[in-house]
């Protein structure tokens, strides 16, 4: 692991106020998410991160799961003042290690960013991406 952090899926531990703000503030695909929606998406989720020394959250991720058959990666995010130390790598090893006990055959992600990074845990294209679809719902 990376010296001076830790890794957790201690749901408790999670920092929600800073989760929010990075998400919404920083993060391309949440842009203006409302603080209820995170709070609602964290509650129904598996969710990881990493600490540093001080015990501040430095990384983010979670998992949409029903632990048998299908598992979503999403929400993941590093502090700026933490990237290029592996926190990155520590937060993603953590949550494959999680969920691999479970009889989950395959995690799905989308980045438009950070291939190289999961390429390095075994996520790779698609097959077959014609029989993946997507419906955007209008937002009330």
């Amino acid at each position: 692991m990376v010296s001076g952090f830790t890794f957790s899926s201690d749901s408790t531990r999670i920092d929600r106020a800073r989760v929010h703000a990075w998400l919404s503030e920083q993060a391309y695909w949440a842009q203006g998410r409302a603080r209820e929606v995170q709070d609602a998406a964290i509650d129904g989720s598996r969710n990881y991160g990493v600490w540093n020394e001080n015990d501040e959250q430095v990384a983010y991720a979670r998992v949409v799961t029903d632990a048998v058959t299908f598992a979503w990666l999403c929400d993941v995010f590093v502090d700026q003042k933490a990237r290029g130390s592996g926190v990155g790598k520590m937060l993603i090893e953590g949550v494959i290690a999680d969920l691999q006990p479970l009889p989950v055959k395959r995690i799905l992600l989308a980045t438009a960013d950070a291939h190289g990074l999961y390429a390095q845990y075994g996520f790779a294209p698609s097959e077959d991406p014609n029989r993946y679809m997507v419906k955007h719902l209008a937002q009330a």
